[in-house]
């Protein structure tokens, strides 16, 4: 789990009914963190200060939430939470906390109207734990994949971590799979793809209405120690390593969100970050699919139409 790195934790909001929830992961004091976001459909909170040349390098903790931009407003309980607890960036006159959010599309499932809230947000970040359940779970819960054919033909998505460890260095990564496209398995084959349409495959792909309805979100952490440019560089490598899970990533109908967590903790070379984060993004993606359930127009991975 991301949470094997150490001082990380995370907390799911998971709402069953309207088939939508929210994660949050919360940082030691110290940590350093970066982002990047791609694809033609982002909704963000706080992305532009993650940039390299920005003041503030601390990030506190860090939303993924489904409601589509509806949901960030569970950031407001995030920063509440931490506000209370006196975590946040030393402005003199309050302790300001960094909240960098990231929010999916998942307004197709489940119901439309439901989207994580102020309160959400609050309570998720106060029960934040080393426990990270996964599938439809938090930001995954209404998440779905594989729209290739349309929303007809999707497959459930999820949410997913996993870690890797060498030499007292440890990379986790954390994943809301939200994809347009389609999760590939180890090999290069399809894992979740999209179903037959009711007119068959005929290997034709038709063309697909300008929705943004997609989008995969997700933190890699690691107990490097990074300066805001490398932690930005690992941001860059987290996003190579999810062209390796999905296909096609980044798309126009896509906000892909990567953010990069360092605690900061022992000293690594960048190359050995980034094969660990190769090594963990994927398979956080394929675990997100893997172990979720089911809903009304989006099977699981091996359900039936």
């Amino acid at each position: 789990m991301i949470t094997a790195v150490p001082s990380i934790r995370v907390g799911h909001h998971t709402d069953l009914v309207g088939l939508t929830g929210c994660t949050v992961v919360l940082a030691p004091a110290g940590t350093i963190g970066s982002g990047e976001v791609r694809g033609g459909a982002p909704g963000t909170r706080e992305t532009d200060l993650l940039r390299p040349g920005m003041l503030v390098h601390e990030v506190h903790a860090v939303l993924l939430t489904g409601g589509s931009a509806f949901g960030l407003a569970a950031a407001d309980g995030v920063v509440r939470y931490l506000e209370e607890q006196g975590i946040g960036f030393d402005a003199g006159v309050a302790k300001v906390p960094i909240v960098p959010a990231a929010v999916l599309f998942d307004l197709m499932v489940g119901d439309a109207k439901a989207r994580p809230t102020a309160n959400d947000g609050y309570r998720t970040a106060a029960h934040a734990s080393r426990e990270v359940p996964e599938g439809s779970v938090g930001a995954g819960t209404g998440a779905t994949v594989a729209k290739l054919r349309g929303p007809d033909c999707m497959v459930k998505g999820g949410l997913g971590t996993a870690s890797a460890e060498r030499d007292g260095l440890i990379v986790g990564a954390l994943f809301a799979v939200n994809a347009f496209g389609e999760v590939l398995d180890e090999d290069g084959g399809v894992l979740a793809g999209a179903r037959p349409g009711p007119e068959g495959d005929a290997g034709v792909t038709p063309p697909f209405p300008p929705q943004a309805t997609n989008t995969t979100i997700g933190v890699v952490a690691t107990n490097a120690r990074l300066r805001r440019e490398r932690a930005h560089l690992l941001a860059l490598a987290a996003h190579d390593a999810l062209d390796l899970a999905v296909e096609p990533a980044h798309t126009i109908w896509d906000g892909d969100a990567i953010f990069s967590l360092a605690t900061g903790e022992m000293e690594s070379p960048q190359a050995v970050v980034e094969e660990l984060t190769e090594r963990v993004v994927p398979e956080a993606i394929r675990r997100a699919v893997r172990l979720a359930t089911g809903v009304p127009g989006a099977p699981a991975v091996g359900e039936g139409p």
